[in-house]
């Protein structure tokens, strides 16, 4: 393929849309701080939840949330981690760095949580990603910073360590370039995930003050004849000036088969992504059409590795993985409002903002 036929981003995403009638809303974030200094430990913080709504739009059932607090090295180790319920066996995480190896440590420690697609198994899974781009927010708040990483030993090996990665790492992509033919990564301004229209639409994110990251995530589930999927995915940070920068951003659709749980349709659409091959990815996403949806995340790091794909569409695509869970609470809560007991707040899993 050549560099003229690939995708463009298509600029930020329009606001975050109404809730729908009869559907589930997950969403999470993980907030990246540093806070003693560039050179000392990350400190994360995730929440997710999981948000029914029905018949009344007005009146949302919450029916999971979930909260960690990690530290970690500045080589994605994990150095102490928490979570809110406590979970026995996270503390088994430590020492396990961020990527395959605290993926592995995670479905040993903590099997139930991946078994029942909890938003706390997304967060952890997340930590993974998340903790790889979080670095970048600092170009926003250090002068001539690409420059200065540049300088930091051992700075160009790393670089080029990335190289195949991904397909925006492709060998001899704008990525890898050098010197003053290397372009400087797109990011682009965006608008709050949360535009006050609607108390419900996210769980509570918190004000960032200083260098700050944010990954963020939207999952909608509605019911007809197909699984109807409609996710956002954002990599943003905090800036000195105020507005936020983002530089991944996605959005997908998708169809599923409501009783065999296979996927029969997905389209994505780049919003903002930091080099011009980085959007490719997407044209490989009908790979995955046929597929279970309860085994994407096993099935998009073949189909879709190294540089058949983009790291953080692959980890969005991965997130459908937990479909399934939400699509079955969603329709056994609708038989229920059709004809059985009706269910309060008190009776669902989980504890009310």
């Amino acid at each position: 393929m050549n560099d003229t036929d690939l995708p463009i981003v298509n600029g930020p995403a329009p606001p975050t849309p109404p809730r729908a009638r009869f559907s589930i809303r997950r969403t999470s974030t993980i907030d990246t701080t540093w806070p003693d200094g560039r050179e000392a430990p990350m400190v994360q913080h995730g929440r997710a939840r999981d948000l029914m709504t029905l018949a009344d739009v007005d009146a949302p059932l919450i029916l999971g949330e979930d909260r960690f607090t990690a530290r970690l090295s500045s080589a994605r180790e994990i150095l102490a981690i928490s979570s809110d319920a406590a979970r026995p066996g996270i503390e088994r995480l430590v020492g396990a760095r961020a990527g395959g190896q605290l993926r592995a440590a995670i479905i040993e420690a903590l099997p139930e949580e991946r078994a029942a697609g909890t938003p706390l198994y997304l967060l952890l899974d997340d930590i993974a990603g998340s903790s790889l781009v979080a670095g970048w927010a600092w170009s926003h708040w250090l002068p001539d910073w690409e420059e200065a990483f540049m300088k930091e030993p051992g700075a160009r090996e790393r670089r080029m360590r990335m190289a195949g990665v991904c397909l925006g790492f492709r060998p001899g992509s704008s990525a890898l370039a050098e010197g003053d033919s290397r372009p400087q990564q797109n990011s682009m301004p965006v608008e709050p995930l949360d535009d006050g229209r609607d108390a419900f639409s996210w769980h509570v994110l918190a004000a960032q003050e200083g260098p700050a990251s944010r990954r963020a995530r939207r999952i909608d589930v509605r019911l007809g004849e197909r699984i109807v999927i409609d996710v956002h995915f954002q990599d943003s940070a905090s800036t000195p000036s105020g507005p936020r920068m983002a530089v991944h951003e996605y959005l997908i659709t998708a169809t599923a088969d409501r009783n065999s749980q296979t996927l029969l349709s997905i389209e994505a659409d780049p919003r903002i992504l930091p080099f011009d091959e980085c959007p490719g990815a997407i044209l490989n996403l009908g790979r995955l059409v046929g597929t279970s949806l309860s085994t994407l995340r096993q099935t998009v790091l073949t189909e879709l590795a190294r540089t058949e794909g983009c790291t953080h569409l692959n980890d969005m695509v991965r997130s459908l993985a937990e479909v399934p869970q939400l699509a079955a609470a969603l329709a056994n809560a609708m038989g229920e409002e059709a004809g059985g007991p009706s269910r309060t707040l008190s009776t669902l899993d989980g504890d009310s903002l």
